[in-house]
C-alpha cells in the first residue's frame, strides 16, 4: 500500500502563518503537519509516500527529506507547477504515474490518530473507498456527500443542504479495478476546459456513476481539517490529548521493513 498525499497547496486562509512556508510545514504539537501524517501511516507498517508539492517546494522537500531519515521510510515529491493558479484535481494528475498499485490518498490539511489509519486498511466493500464524517449541520465549505445506503452517489461543495448524508473527509482508499478507472477518470477530466478550476471529488463522483464508491464512516474525534486559525487550534489540542493518552498508555511504535 502507497501514501499520496496532497500538499502543492500555500494555505491562504491561514496567513500570515503561511507566508514562507505551506501549510503541511506548520507545527502542530511540536512536529509538522505533514511529519504527523506520514508517522500515522509509518505506525501501520507502510513505507512509501508520494508527497505532491508546490508552494515553497525547495522547504517541503527539505522537511520531507528529514522526515524519510526519521522513519526509515521512502518518500518521492511531485511538483505541481501550476498550484497557485488550479485546484487540487490538477495535482492528482501529476501524480498519476504513481498510482500503479493499491494506494491511499489524503488530504495534506487533514490531521489524524493513527487508530484512523487502521480503519482505512481494513475498509472493504468497493474497489473506491471515500472515508465520511456525520454532523448536524453542514456549511459552504464542506465537501458534501450524498449516500444510497453506504454508497456514495454524489460528491461536491454545492450540493442542497436538504439532500447532504455527510461530508468527505479527505481519505480514500484505491484498489484493484479501480486505481486504473480514477487514472483514467483523472485523464479526461484533465482535458476539459474546467479542469484547472476543479477539486479532484469530482472525479470521485464521476467515478461513482461507473461503479460503486463505498465509505467509510469517521464519525469521531480522531481527525481533524486546518483551514483557518480556528482549526489549528483544535488541531494542536486534539494531538496534546493523543501524545498524553499514549504516554500513559504506551500504544504502537513505528514498525520497519
Amino acid at each position: 500500500m502507497k501514501v499520496l498525499i496532497l500538499a502543492a497547496g500555500q494555505g491562504r486562509r491561514l496567513l500570515p502563518l503561511t507566508a514562507e512556508i505551506p501549510k503541511a510545514l506548520l507545527d502542530i504539537g511540536g512536529q509538522t503537519l505533514v511529519g504527523r501524517q506520514i508517522d500515522a501511516f509509518a505506525i501501520h507498517g507502510i513505507d512509501e509516500f508520494v508527497v505532491v508539492t508546490g508552494f515553497a517546494a525547495d522547504k517541503m522537500n527539505e522537511a520531507l527529506d528529514r522526515i524519510a531519515r526519521r522513519d526509515r521510510v521512502t518518500i518521492r515529491t511531485v511538483y505541481n507547477p501550476f498550484y497557485a493558479v488550479s485546484d487540487n484535481l490538477a495535482s492528482c494528475w501529476m501524480a498519476r504515474h504513481e498510482m500503479d498499485g493499491d494506494f491511499i490518498q489524503v488530504n495534506g490539511d487533514n490531521v489524524f490518530h493513527p487508530d484512523l489509519v487502521a480503519a482505512l486498511l481494513e475498509a472493504e466493500g468497493a474497489d473506491v473507498m471515500a472515508a465520511i464524517n456525520r454532523k448536524e449541520a453542514y456549511d459552504d465549505d464542506d465537501m458534501k456527500v450524498i449516500l444510497e445506503g453506504t454508497r456514495l452517489t454524489e460528491i461536491g461543495k454545492n450540493l442542497p443542504l436538504e439532500a447532504v448524508d455527510a461530508e468527505a473527509t479527505g481519505f480514500y482508499v484505491f484498489r484493484k479495478e479501480g486505481v486504473e478507472l480514477y487514472r483514467e477518470t483523472l485523464e479526461e477530466m484533465i482535458r476539459e476546459p474546467a479542469a484547472l478550476r476543479q477539486w479532484f471529488p469530482a472525479a470521485i463522483g464521476r467515478l461513482a456513476r461507473r461503479i460503486p464508491v463505498g465509505t467509510i464512516d469517521l464519525t469521531s474525534p480522531t481527525w481533524c481539517e486546518v483551514d483557518f486559525p480556528s482549526d489549528l487550534t483544535e488541531a494542536r489540542r486534539l494531538v496534546a490529548r493523543w501524545d498524553t493518552d499514549r504516554k500513559a498508555r504506551p500504544g504502537p511504535t513505528l514498525i520497519h521493513p
